[in-house]
Order: C-alpha cells, then sequence, then structure tokens
C-alpha cells in the first residue's frame, strides 16, 4: 500500500525513532509499503518516520548502471548503527520530505554499519559512494533530523524563505 510521505515542516519529522523489538508481520508489511511508497515517489531512500511512523526501519534502493531501481537490490534496514565513517565526499542531496530542493551535503565517503534485515538477521557491513551517502541521510532521519539541518546558515536561511514562499503560493 502507499502511504503518504509527511513533508518540512511537519514536526514528526523531529521526532527520534524507536528500536524495533519484534520482527514479525506487522514489520514485513511496513517494509513493503515502505517500498511501494518509494518506488511511486522515485526516491532511493526511506525512513519511516517519513511516513509517520516513528521506528528505527530505512530502505534504501540505488539504481543500477542502466539507472533501473531492481528489487533484488533493496536494502531492508532495522535498528541501524554507524559504527565507523572515513574521508569526506559532497554530494547534492534531494528528500522525499522536502520535495524538489537540493543542495550539497558534505557526509563520510566510507562507513561500517551494523542492522538487522527483516528476519531479524544480524549484518555488518561496510559501504561506499551513494550507499553509504543515503544510508546516512536516512540514519539522520531516525535521529529526527534533515539534511537541511547540514547546510551553512546562509543556505538554510535561503532556504526557510524559498519554502515559506512555495508553501503560501500552494493555498
Amino acid at each position: 500500500m502507499i502511504r503518504e510521505i509527511i513533508t518540512y515542516p511537519d514536526k514528526l519529522l523531529k521526532k527520534p525513532s524507536k528500536d524495533i523489538t519484534r520482527f514479525d508481520e506487522e514489520l514485513h508489511l511496513l517494509l513493503d509499503d515502505m517500498y511501494e511508497t518509494m518506488m511511486e515517489k522515485n526516491g532511493i531512500g526511506l525512513a519511516a518516520i517519513q511516513i509517520a511512523v516513528p521506528l528505527n526501519v530505512l530502505i534504501i534502493n540505488i539504481p543500477d548502471k542502466d539507472d533501473k531501481q531492481l528489487k533484488e537490490n533493496l536494502v531492508e534496514v532495522i535498528n541501524p548503527k554507524i559504527l565507523e565513517m572515513q574521508g569526506h565526499t559532497v554530494y547534492k542531496e534531494g528528500c522525499l520530505s522536502v520535495p524538489e530542493y537540493y543542495e550539497d551535503v558534505q557526509r563520510a565517503q566510507k562507513i561500517k554499519v551494523s542492522y538487522f534485515d527483516r528476519h531479524g538477521n544480524k549484518i555488518l557491513t561496510d559501504y561506499d559512494e551513494l550507499m553509504a551517502i543515503a544510508f546516512q541521510h536516512e540514519c539522520d532521519h531516525l535521529k529526527g533530523e534533515l539534511f537541511i539541518e547540514k547546510l551553512s546558515f546562509l543556505k538554510r536561511k535561503k532556504f526557510e524563505k524559498e519554502w515559506k514562499k512555495k508553501l503560501k503560493s500552494k493555498k
């Protein structure tokens, strides 16, 4: 089922998420709904909080070399932890909760992470490039943070001004 994505400045986006304790059918349904929702909105990542579910669940599906998002490349992440970060990279990020806004954000280039899959199996792995960027972006959501909070003071002020204007024009 496709769910509604909440958008900035919805206060729920600031709420830290809670760990999953049961790896059951309810979790599987949430993951399936998140996948359908993300694909419908042309995203590469989605955190549960973005569909108003404050749980430590996120999904990422990086397009392949042919720019296709194959379901077998979907990574389902439960209760993630970033264990190590190395290097720096800058990438022009966007967010389904901040639609049609893109800005350069600095992140770690490589990360070591642990998380659980939908069945409760523990995964320990390393990510780099776009996967590392997306993982960090989605983990920020779980802490109640948005990528716009990583912008410089001036870029953030400019964003806030443009966003307010955009919201007014939609009313």
